[in-house]
């Protein structure tokens, strides 16, 4: 199949390319672009469009892309809060995605999000690199027998609270779906506003949708413990970004790392180190010395990005096939 890859980087390129081999080797045009109105006329005369998180794909463009006769969106990512799932359907278009290119992944860094927020170890580096070695300011606290909450625990929640029962924490979580596996290890699901009162440490593994948006905003802040620690490795959309500036400066929230943020679309992915960022909000949440930001990274590991290309071409494939779309997004 002739496909259009889009926010293409040098990552993405060389996994595909290293799998997209044998008889059903596909015709991939890579873009460094990402898939917006600017861009959909470089949609016509593929088949198929493959977009990542921050790609827009809503009701226009997927029109759009109708016209343009593309018959698949592939998604290089789980999450598909970016696409229209109603609108492709109405167009007849197929959605794919990956559901679950490495679980461990996404949840290892998310505990790397606690420890150096925790143990400041981004600071003692600096530090060291100066011939500083004073510890102070340095103190953290001891993650044994802290409650942390878990707020969903699909495979990357499961695989995260399991870590965290290693380091004798006292796991607590809240889903919709409750996972009797997780149950059997000695996690309590809890109600989501138990959770968030009770658990010094909240990490996020849950998708982005109308009833997750904003599911962290002033009203849920203000029942949390005083300087608990906030994890978000899912999206940025979960966390109301002005409210949690807000904790933060009245000392409300202790601790905030995210790897995700709900404007990231203009930011992340792209080296803005030599321009002015425009984005106040961010700028000031850059401002706080609790705060720590990465750019999205958390599935960035070797298995994971094996995983993303070998996963996506077989989605191809199985279209192209005819076969059963094992990874499909359907309607509810």
């Amino acid at each position: 199949m002739k496909v259009s890859v889009f926010s293409t980087k040098p990552h993405d390129k060389e996994y595909l390319d290293r799998y997209n081999v044998g008889n059903n080797k596909h015709q991939l045009t890579y873009f460094d672009v990402s898939l917006n109105p600017a861009t959909a006329g470089i949609t016509a005369d593929f088949d198929a469009v493959c977009v990542f998180v921050n790609d827009t794909v809503d009701a226009q463009m997927i029109s759009n892309l109708c016209k343009n006769g593309i018959k698949l969106i592939v998604l290089r990512s789980a999450g598909f809060n970016n696409v229209d799932i109603a609108a492709a359907t109405a167009k007849n278009i197929k959605v794919v995605r990956v559901p679950a290119y490495s679980p461990q992944a996404v949840a290892e860094h998310a505990v790397a999000l606690i420890l150096t927020l925790n143990r400041k170890t981004h600071k003692a580096y600096n530090r060291v690199r100066e011939n500083n070695f004073s510890v102070e300011k340095l103190e953290g606290f001891n993650l044994y027998k802290k409650t942390v909450g878990v707020v969903g625990t699909g495979r990357i929640g499961a695989a995260f609270s399991t870590i965290m029962q290693g380091f004798g924490c006292n796991v607590i979580a809240y889903d919709v779906v409750e996972s009797a596996s997780l149950k059997e290890k000695g996690i309590v699901y809890k109600s989501f506003n138990d959770l968030i009162k009770e658990a010094d440490i909240i990490s996020l593994h849950c998708p982005l949708n109308t009833e997750t948006k904003h599911l962290f905003n002033k009203d849920s802040f203000a029942m949390m413990k005083k300087s608990a620690m906030l994890i978000n490795t899912s999206r940025g959309g979960l966390i109301d970004t002005t409210d949690v500036i807000e904790v933060l400066k009245n000392g409300q929230l202790g601790y905030l790392g995210i790897d995700v943020y709900e404007q990231e679309a203009d930011l992340f992915f792209k080296d803005l180190s030599n321009t002015i960022i425009q984005d106040d909000v961010f700028e000031r949440l850059m401002t706080f010395p609790n705060v720590l930001i990465t750019p999205h990274q958390a599935f960035f590991t070797k298995e994971a990005l094996t995983e993303i290309a070998i996963t996506t071409l077989k989605n191809i494939t199985d279209f192209e096939n005819g076969l059963a779309l094992e990874n499909e997004i359907k309607l509810p």
